[in-house]
């Protein structure tokens, strides 16, 4: 708000009238805040526009379809704990044998990695030594498969 000042007696005699003098200690805030919101908004607006990238058409590869075919499941079985032999895709091997057949069939992949399934009633201790046998059979990755447990309504 203008403030209104006049001349003071010791000024000489020379008046100057009254003069109008504003402060600049008061700030308008309203046109601040409508800034701002104009500011968010462009920004609110423009930000899912430089998340977009741009499309690509990729090839489709053959090779690509076989390697997810191509994985290697060796399932322990319940009856591991009698007759030792664990299930390397559809065909049962012994432990003994476990480590050339895991070695022969690693000769031939890129990724030598193999999922080891396990019945619910095998024991840790059953599932961590055929663990060992894979790793020293020179299997680089062991992923560890289990069921999702079913969803309680």
């Amino acid at each position: 708000m203008p403030k209104v000042m006049a001349s003071t007696p010791g000024s000489g005699g020379r008046s100057r009238g009254r003069r109008v003098a504003t402060s600049l200690a008061e700030i308008n805030v309203i046109p601040l805040v409508d800034v701002m919101l104009v500011l968010l908004i462009v920004f609110m607006v423009a930000a899912p526009m430089l998340q977009k990238g741009i499309e690509v058409n990729l090839p489709v590869s053959a090779r690509a379809n076989r390697m997810a075919e191509e994985r290697l499941y060796v399932t322990v079985p319940a009856s591991y704990r009698t007759d030792r032999r664990v299930q390397i895709g559809e065909e049962f091997v012994r432990t003994q044998v476990l480590g050339e057949r895991l070695r022969q069939a690693m000769l031939s992949r890129e990724q030598k990695e193999v999922f080891l399934r396990g019945d619910g009633s095998v024991q840790l201790q059953d599932l961590t030594e055929v663990f060992g046998l894979l790793k020293a059979a020179g299997v680089e990755r062991v992923g560890i498969l289990t069921a999702t447990p079913p969803t309680r309504r």
